[in-house]
């Protein structure tokens, strides 16, 4: 993240439904149990850079789904609008496929204000909005539109003094000056298969980037990555729609095939001269990130293919020379992070597992190591700011417990990890944002049993005032529900062969019968990069407890391969999924079975995406002890599925070839003993529709039974409320029609 510009950081809303004993689930409304300010769900808070006011985003009264720029004044503590979208561009919007794609990736959806960019002085804020880009002048509250064309801008920043505003159209780069107009354009050769200053396909989708270009301090020179989509293989993907049918050509990277060739250079901003880096002889590699260590040195991070390697270079503008600053190996894969911060000393923090658990790491500016800041079996999360002049480091992390996230601080100068102190106070998932003078945080909070609130806390954690307090009092929207909401219980297993420590948690319906048994339903992700085992409020809280007001219990637990673990916990799934995960959660169900009120024969699974493919792997590989499935948009063939993601887990198919197919939903089918319910989105562009067709087709050629939904239109996420409440509804219903669980 470049230090000049002051990004926002988002924060989730949480949507809950309403639910009566014998309500059906086609007539519930959901309630917006999320912290409101002005009365409204916000979204992006952070501190403005003068740190007088909290901004946010927030839905207008009329249409949720259209966001407006709030403010919070921090000294009269009040909320008001800040800018209204309309007063900017109030007609339809028209979002270009490159832009759909990117907030697809991004998990954005809505219209009007969706992203907004302060200078670094805080004096104007920029708007892309409609394809267009805005400026708006704070002291004058007035908009002026910078640009005005056919064309679509995107990836719209402010350069670090505030000079200028950069921009990619049609697949190069531009920079306007602000006060002149004066538009430049720096990349002549893009379009078709060249994309300047653009994130390739993995990048968005599986290493966290979005940009392709980065601002030097000084705002003489942009590094951009240059790239060339000729090798990626044209695949034609069908978009299944309720009236029509869109066959769309996609450089689609699959997994074993080739990527894109991509480039670092610099452009310098005056004389528009570009310098290409020389990245190596080796041109199938992956720069996942970029950094300017400052004005004259630029970072990059070279990836290998297999992701085993992981290298921080430094190039020097002015003499172009280059040295490796940090190599980090690993004898399975290397996960990525954004925690590279260099500071005003000449020095900087770098986040690690090489010891088997992610922490942080002080260094010189070349490459030798000064002390190892944290360490212990626990992992960091990222770091949230560092106070230079205080000489504090701080950061979220798991130091209490692995199903909590806190925050954290440590000694910038200290060479005792075992100084980390914890700020916040309250047991549960803190996500915070600091002010920029470090003196206040934002912190919004929840736990399993107090949905998401925002407050304002001194430094040290001590609370100053609420935003949304939120509280589960007979005011709150859900106060009418409480009496049959479900509070889990949280536990442990130790894992069959005694390697490790399982989490999980179990709902039970209210006021069981003595004696009596009741279904289960597993609810699994299982996947990398993902924890569901939390004590904190869920976004899909609201099936759950409708499941277990209908009389089922519902268990979940998260599986070795699962984060926020270490490495040793992640590292068993290398080169066969679907193995280990599928063993631990068996272990889950062999505990279940051991409880006198749970039904082995009535032993259900449920999972979406990683989660989907769980459970189509326990269902053919454990039909003992699951007795029904739902499975949704599920990865069936690893093959079919990108290259940065699936080489990172199963290696090259052509070293893993056995792998692959072990990983693989095909070779178990024959072990299906019970109902199998399957649901797609018809125009998923993540996990591809094919994926359930190729399911179908052998499903059906081997004399399978099974149940299917399609979804036309819809995308990996399953957005809108029409479908979500289908989806819903048909889940209960098919478990129901298996289970039959006791009112």
């Amino acid at each position: 993240m470049n230090s000049m510009i002051k990004r926002v950081a988002i924060i989730s809303s949480c949507v809950l439904a309403s639910f009566a004993a014998t309500a059906d689930l086609l007539t519930l409304d959901r309630i917006n149990s999320a912290p409101s300010l002005n009365g409204k769900t916000p979204k992006a808070l952070t501190f403005s850079p003068d740190g007088k006011r909290i901004t946010y985003l927030q839905g207008k009264q009329d249409n949720l789904n259209r966001y407006d720029l709030w403010q919070y004044n921090l000294e009269s503590k009040e909320n008001s609008l800040l800018v209204d979208s309309n007063d900017i561009f109030s007609g339809p919007e028209n979002l270009s496929d490159e832009e759909k794609a990117r907030r697809e990736r991004q998990r954005v959806y809505g219209s009007g204000i969706m992203e907004y960019t302060f200078s670094d002085d805080g004096t104007a804020l920029l708007f892309p909005l409609n394809g267009d880009i805005y400026y708006y002048n704070l002291a004058e509250q007035k908009a002026k539109r910078l640009t005005e064309t056919p064309a679509f801008e995107t990836d719209v920043k402010f350069s670090p003094k505030g000079n200028f505003v950069s921009y990619i159209r049609e697949q190069n780069l531009y920079m306007l000056k602000i006060d002149s107009g004066k538009e430049t354009k720096l990349t002549k050769d893009g379009g078709g298969v060249i994309k300047n200053a653009m994130a390739e396909f993995v990048a968005q989708e599986e290493m966290g980037r979005m940009t392709g270009y980065w601002w030097s301090p000084d705002e003489k020179h942009i590094a951009f990555l240059r790239v060339d989509e000729t090798p990626v293989q044209v695949v034609i993907r069908n978009e299944i729609y309720a009236d029509n049918i869109k066959l769309i050509d996609q450089r689609y990277p699959a997994t074993g095939t080739n990527n894109v060739d991509i480039k670092l250079a610099t452009v310098n901003t005056k004389s528009e001269k570009i310098r290409f880096v020389d990245t190596g002889t080796e041109t199938d590699i992956y720069i996942p990130r970029v950094n300017w260590m400052n004005s004259s040195t630029l970072t990059y991070q070279w990836q290998s293919r297999n992701q085993q390697t992981l290298e921080l270079r430094a190039y020097n503008t002015k003499n172009r020379k280059q040295q490796t600053l940090i190599t980090e190996k690993s004898d399975h894969w290397l996960n990525l992070n954004d925690d590279l911060t260099f500071l005003n000393d000449g020095t900087f923090i770098w986040a690690s597992e090489r010891d088997g658990f992610k922490h942080l790491y002080h260094y010189k500016n070349n490459g030798k190591l000064i002390a190892q800041l944290t360490k212990g079996n626990w992992v960091v999360d990222s770091i949230k700011g560092i106070d230079q002049e205080n000489g504090w480091v701080y950061f979220t992390g798991r130091a209490d417990t692995p199903l909590e996230r806190h925050l954290y601080k440590v000694p910038l100068s200290s060479k005792s990890p075992e100084h980390v102190a914890r700020v916040t106070k309250r047991n549960g998932f803190h996500d915070v944002v600091l002010a920029s003078d470090f003196n206040t945080y934002l912190d919004a909070y929840s736990s399993i049993s107090q949905p998401k609130q925002i407050s304002l806390h001194t430094i040290d954690g001590q609370h100053m005032t609420w935003l949304s307090e939120n509280a589960l009092n007979e005011s709150h929207p859900l106060s009418p529900y409480l009496d049959e909401w479900v509070t889990p219980e949280f536990g442990s297993l130790m894992s069959d062969d005694e390697q490790a420590t399982l989490y999980y948690k179990l709902y039970k319906p209210k006021n069981m019968a003595p004696g009596k048994q009741y279904p289960v339903i597993v609810r699994v992700y299982g996947g990398p990069h993902a924890q569901r085992v939390t004590n904190n409020w869920n976004s899909k809280e609201y099936m759950t407890q409708y499941l277990v007001q209908q009389g089922y219990i519902v268990f979940q637990l998260d599986n070795r391969g699962s984060n926020y673990r270490g490495t040793a916990f992640e590292f068993p799934i290398y080169e066969e999924l679907g193995n280990i995960e599928v063993v631990d959660q068996i272990t889950g169900v062999k505990y279940l079975h051991s409880l006198p009120y749970v039904d082995k024969e009535r032993v259900g699974i449920y999972g979406h995406s990683y989660g989907g493919y769980m459970a189509i792997m326990a269902m053919f590989k454990a039909g003992d002890y699951f007795q029904a499935g739902v499975s949704g948009a599920p990865v069936t063939d690893w093959m079919l599925y990108d290259t940065h993601y699936t080489e990172r887990y199963l290696n090259h198919p052509q070293a893993n070839e056995g792998g692959y197919s072990l990983s693989s939903v095909f070779p178990y089918i024959d072990g299906l003993k019970g109902p199998l319910y399957l649901y797609h989105g018809m125009a998923d562009d993540n996990v591809l529709f094919t994926n359930t067709t190729k399911l179908i087709k052998a499903m059906q050629d081997k004399n399978k039974q099974f149940e299917l939904m399609t979804y036309p239109g819809s995308k990996h996420s399953m957005r809108g409320k029409k479908v979500q409440m289908h989806l819903s509804t048909s889940i209960v219903d098919f478990f129901n029609r298996q289970f039959q669980p006791a009112q």
